[in-house]
């Protein structure tokens, strides 16, 4: 079976050792490694590119707010020489609460990403400027990622929606286009535990309205009902249990090796040509996560 892709975040005091884990996952012959914006992940994916050989790199996302579009150009650039071609600049709008934190008012989330990405090329003279992938949840960004963009990447999918949400490409960008998914991972043989690690890897997207809308597109109404309800009693316990079985084995990847293994087929057969997992264990940090998933690869 080809090998997946991990998505590392490099938090303080853990930032050496998870490079460490991007060299072995490197040395292992796993796919790729997205780093998500949380704890600077440009900077992890440039020092990721000065540690590896063969490992795919990308962000997962960086955010249009917080960088000019000229700086990210450069960034995105000096990254992909240093990595030989490996990197991939993906990029996002967040999400309004974290922006509003931070004094940030962004516009309408397509408009602003279209103005962003037109600002990008123009500032692109670099020959080692990377592929660009847009995260999308819903039609309107998934579309403009088609327009404008090499690929899409989802975060959190729904399996039995992505039909759905990849007919909004045209068919004519799709032999060629990168269709990626960040999705939450547990191995174990304790499927109960698993279950529980991904109710609890779900619960921070539960709380998000863009994620909110999109769990209801999908299917999902009743959850968001629930999560709904668990946000305004302040109970994060039931903010956890708001998410079905249904809907984690929708979204996440979780049980047995033998399971795990067997939903990342099912999702290549559903069009995603890049699938990333987001690892969490029941029994562990970030470190133990990742071991316990890529073991089953081995």
């Amino acid at each position: 079976m080809e090998k997946p892709g991990f998505a590392l975040v490099a938090l303080p005091g853990r930032r050496r050792a998870v490079i460490e884990i991007a060299q072995e996952l490197d040395r292992r012959g796993f796919a790729n490694i997205y780093c998500p914006s949380l704890g600077d992940g440009l900077s992890l994916c440039l020092a990721i590119a000065m540690s590896t050989v063969r490992i795919e790199i990308a962000s997962g996302i960086a955010v249009i707010y917080t960088r000019h579009a000229s700086e990210m150009a450069a960034t995105a650039g000096f990254i992909n020489e240093v990595a030989g071609g490996r990197f991939t600049l993906g990029l996002g709008v967040a999400h309004a609460p974290g922006l509003h934190k931070l004094g940030i008012r962004p516009g309408g989330p397509v408009a602003d990403m279209r103005a962003y990405v037109e600002q990008l090329k123009a500032a692109a003279g670099d020959p080692s400027f990377p592929p660009v992938v847009l995260a999308t949840l819903r039609r309107k960004m998934t579309a403009l990622a088609g327009e404008m963009a090499d690929g899409a990447l989802w975060a959190n999918a729904a399996l039995s929606h992505m039909p759905a949400s990849l007919a909004a490409l045209p068919a004519e960008r799709r032999e060629r286009f990168v269709v990626g998914n960040l999705a939450p991972c547990s191995v174990s043989d304790d499927r109960s535990a698993a279950l529980t690690a991904i109710r609890r890897a779900l619960r921070t997207y539960m709380a998000l309205p863009n994620y909110q809308h999109y769990f209801i597109e999908a299917g999902y109404a009743e959850e968001v009902a629930r999560a709904r309800a668990a946000l305004a009693a302040g109970d994060r316990g039931a903010l956890s249990a708001a998410v079905s079985e249904r809907m984690a084995d929708d979204i996440g990847l979780f049980g047995s090796a033998a399971a795990v293994r067997e939903k990342i087929e099912a999702w290549r057969a559903a069009g995603v040509t890049q699938l990333t997992l987001s690892a969490y264990s029941a029994r562990g940090d970030q470190a133990h996560a990742i071991e316990e998933v890529a073991a089953i690869f081995d």
